[in-house]
């Protein structure tokens, strides 16, 4: 199965604040598309994806995504993560009504290829699935099979959201780069631990 990704960014500069113990004001939109580079070049480079659309409306992060192969879409005004999230699956949509599609954080710096084409595969097993994030509270990947809604319920314990929803958990061991997202500098030093991309091991500071 070929999945087209949703990566949903926020204005840099509004991105990361949880960092600022590990970066200043200055550093943190560009380590932020640092991440957002990584991770949509890692997931372009997966034989799984055949796609990566990111939803922002950040004109330097579209810039730069685009540069790498991704489609870019506006984010819809005031609404949030979902309601991006919702609106990058349903613009895939209307493109290839039988995509299957998945929702993937921005901020996975250290994202295999490999790994994530494992997640993939095992999600493809299920009309919707999700992969936990490294806390195991929130989600970092949540897919929906051809004719299925994403529904997505990122943000905080999106983990149990998703389980209620009626997703199928995805439990793999040795894909750690898939779930490792970034939010805090404890986060940063795991990932750069795992090895982070190029464009995060320029910017990073620890």
């Amino acid at each position: 199965m070929a999945w087209t990704l949703v990566v949903p960014l926020k204005p840099l500069s509004r991105a990361k604040s949880r960092l600022a113990d590990a970066a200043a004001d200055h550093v943190r939109p560009g380590l932020a598309l640092a991440f957002a580079q990584d991770t949509v070049g890692a997931a372009l480079a997966c034989r799984a994806v055949r796609g990566v659309t990111v939803v922002t409306d950040d004109p330097l992060a579209a810039r730069e995504l685009s540069a790498l192969g991704a489609r870019v879409l506006p984010d819809p005004p005031g609404g949030g993560l979902n309601a991006a999230l919702a609106q990058g699956a349903l613009a895939v949509r209307r493109q290839s009504p039988a995509a299957a599609v998945a929702a993937l954080n921005a901020d996975l710096p250290a994202l295999r290829p490999a790994e994530l084409e494992q997640v993939l595969e095992a999600a493809s097993a299920f009309p919707r699935a999700f992969l936990a994030d490294a806390a195991g509270v929130g989600t970092t990947l949540l897919t929906a099979a051809a004719g299925v809604e994403l529904s997505p319920a990122f943000g905080g314990s999106s983990r149990a959201r998703h389980r209620a929803s009626g997703a199928r958990e995805i439990r793999l061991r040795g894909v750690d780069s898939v779930r490792r997202d970034v939010d805090t500098a404890e986060d940063l030093r795991a990932a750069l631990a795992l090895g982070v991309g190029p464009h995060t091991a320029q910017h990073a500071l620890l």
